[in-house]
């Protein structure tokens, strides 16, 4: 059981550790209450699943070019598949669009042993358990970080690029930029926008995407040919296309 991210993120040796430490978290107690809850209570056309109600750890490979970084699980999706973006309608839309741009072999992501791979891309969130509403608080995100800054040194020397999904992974970029490249981030922060970049010397180019939530899918301000200009562009910045 840790209680000390910073700590348990510093000493992983590996990604295979790290991801193993990630899903043995339990510093924050009220992520912890509801990913328990959730858990317990469950969705009821899920109520004959066991759900995961862990922490997440990332998911693809350690030589990835193309980096995703998300907000947190979904209560009935990640927390309870134990794969981030796996069993809601967000991960039906980024895998889709992960296919189509050849990144994934398939173009679902319905349960971690559904036999999806994805290649030159990994994909990690800002905090690793499901908040209630959503929305973590910024003393959840400043306790996770950790996690995710070991995730991004161990990746660091293949990672070309970096997709934002949203303004609360965006704005988790920053203190990485830091603790992980030892550079100051800009002053003023750049602005999330769909499709804005950010190039640094020594770091991977920042590139903002409207998160895949069903608030901006279903109301057509993301579309998938939206995504497919982001992820071809997070192509081309890799050198991969």
């Amino acid at each position: 059981m840790i209680k000390d991210p910073k700590a348990s993120a510093a000493s992983s040796a590996s990604l295979s550790v790290l991801d193993e430490r990630i899903t043995d978290c339990f510093a924050c107690p009220r992520l912890v209450a509801w990913r328990e809850e959730v858990a317990r209570t469950k969705r009821a056309s899920f109520r004959d699943q066991d759900y995961w109600g862990r922490p997440i750890p990332g998911f693809g490979p350690a030589d990835a070019e193309i980096g995703i970084l998300g907000l947190a699980p979904a209560a009935h999706g990640g927390n309870r598949t134990g794969r981030i973006f796996t069993g809601d309608r967000s991960g039906d839309v980024l895998f889709a669009a992960l296919y189509r741009a050849g990144l994934a072999n398939q173009p679902t992501s319905v349960a971690a042993d559904d036999g999806l791979t994805i290649n030159n891309t990994r994909i990690f969130a800002s905090v690793r358990c499901a908040p209630p509403d959503n929305k973590p608080t910024p003393e959840e995100r400043d306790t996770c970080a950790p996690w995710l800054h070991r995730e991004l040194q161990l990746i660091r020397p293949a990672l070309k690029v970096v997709v934002a999904l949203g303004a609360f992974a965006w704005a988790s970029w920053w203190p990485a930029v830091t603790a992980v490249y030892g550079t100051k981030a800009p002053v003023p922060r750049p602005k999330f926008g769909h499709g804005a970049e950010v190039h640094q010397d020594g770091l991977p180019v920042l590139l903002g995407c409207f998160h895949v939530s069903q608030q901006n899918t279903f109301t057509g301000r993301l579309t998938p040919a939206m995504l497919d200009d982001v992820f071809g562009r997070a192509k081309t910045l890799a050198g991969l296309a």
